[in-house]
């Protein structure tokens, strides 16, 4: 890979991610498309790898993925 390009993915990469209570972080569902992962369904299956390398590294799993799911508003105005 060329410089110039991990240059670039590193710039996405950066600038896909977010502030949540404090803590920088990134959405799957940005980092699926960033990635190139065009189905959720295989993009889901290396999260749960990671996961898994996350708890038998000795960490705790929810402090690294924690399940934020975002709020859309539906018909009524209200936000499911």
């Amino acid at each position: 890979m060329k410089s110039s390009e991990i240059k670039s993915l590193f710039t996405r990469f950066e600038s896909a991610a977010s502030t949540y209570q404090n803590v920088e972080c990134w959405s799957a569902r940005e980092l699926q498309n960033l990635l190139g992962y065009s189905k959720w369904e295989n993009f889901a299956k290396v999260i749960e790898k990671a996961k898994e390398a996350c708890g038998n590294g000795g960490f705790t799993i929810s402090d690294h993925f924690p399940d934020v799911r975002k709020m859309v508003p539906i018909g009524s105005g209200a936000m499911i």
